[in-house]
C-alpha cells in the first residue's frame, strides 16, 4: 500500500480537512520516528501533494496544523523547517492562549500569583540544595544586576537573568521552560512601569536578600524574601493599569 493509498483510507473523497489531518498524522508520525529530522526541511509542496494524493490546500492545513503544535517552523518564501518538541515549545503554546486572558489586571494578577508561588517554593529549594557552581551563577548574575542600575534595558535583562539561575537549579528542563514564558507574558508591563535608578536598587536589594539568605541555608528567609520582593514588584506591575480596572 503506497502513501497515496493509505491517507484515501481515512479519508473519504472531498473529506478535505479530514485530509489535511492524514497527512499532518504522518508527518507527525515521520518526525517522531526519524524520519525526518530535527533542522530538515518539509518536502516541496508539490512532492507531499503526489506522495499523499490529496490537494495543496490539504497539504498547507497541514503544515499549519503542524506549526501549531510547535512541530515545524515556517517562514514566508521558505520551506518548513522540522523541530523536535521540547518542554520550551510547549509551554510557549500554552503561553498563546495564557496571552489572550491578561486583558487587564485580575487576569495578570491571577498570572503572577503563579510566579510567586512558584519563586518562593524555587528560592526555598535553593537554600537547601543549591551546588557551590549554582551560588556561584547567582553572585555572578547579582553582580551583573548590580552594575546594571541606572540602564533600564539592560537591567530588566539582568533581573531576568538572576531569577532564571533560580529555575535552573533543580534541575527539571520544565522550569526554565515556565520562567521563559513568565518573562514573555510580563515583559510589556516592565516596559510601561515607571522607571528610574532608585526602582532599580530596591529591586537589585531585594536580590541581594534572597541571595544571601540561599547562601546562609535558610529556606524560610530565601522563601520570605522572595516573597517580599514579588509582592513589591506586583505593586509597579499594577501601576501600569488604570486604577478602575
Amino acid at each position: 500500500m503506497d502513501q497515496s493509498e493509505k491517507l484515501h483510507g481515512h479519508a473519504a473523497t472531498g473529506a478535505g480537512t479530514r485530509r489535511s489531518d492524514a497527512v499532518a498524522a504522518e508527518l507527525v508520525r515521520m518526525i517522531e520516528t526519524g524520519g525526518l529530522q530535527e533542522g530538515e526541511r518539509l518536502p516541496a509542496e508539490r512532492d507531499l501533494m503526489q506522495r499523499y494524493g490529496v490537494s495543496r490546500a490539504a497539504v498547507r492545513e497541514a503544515i499549519v496544523s503542524l506549526a501549531n503544535r510547535g512541530l515545524v517552523e515556517t517562514r514566508l518564501g521558505h520551506r518548513p523547517i522540522v523541530r523536535k518538541p521540547d518542554y520550551e515549545i510547549a509551554v510557549d503554546k500554552v503561553g498563546n492562549l495564557v496571552g489572550h486572558l491578561m486583558v487587564d489586571r485580575k487576569g495578570v494578577w491571577n498570572l503572577f500569583e503563579t510566579r510567586i508561588f512558584m519563586e518562593t517554593a524555587l528560592a526555598r529549594w535553593a537554600a537547601k540544595h543549591a551546588r557551590r557552581d549554582d551560588l556561584e551563577d547567582l553572585r555572578a548574575s547579582l553582580d551583573a544586576n548590580r552594575e546594571a542600575i541606572g540602564n533600564s534595558v539592560l537591567f530588566d535583562e539582568t533581573d531576568a537573568a538572576f531569577h532564571a539561575v533560580l529555575y535552573r537549579i533543580p534541575g527539571n528542563p520544565i522550569y526554565p521552560a515556565i520562567h521563559k514564558a513568565y518573562v514573555d507574558w510580563l515583559t510589556q508591563h516592565w516596559r510601561s512601569m515607571k522607571r528610574g535608578a532608585g526602582i532599580d536598587q530596591m529591586n537589585c536589594a531585594g536580590h541581594e536578600a534572597i541571595f544571601e539568605a540561599i547562601l546562609a541555608r535558610d529556606p524560610d528567609n530565601a522563601e520570605e524574601a522572595m516573597r517580599r520582593h514579588l509582592v513589591a514588584a506586583w505593586e509597579f506591575v499594577r501601576s501600569t493599569f488604570p486604577s478602575d480596572s
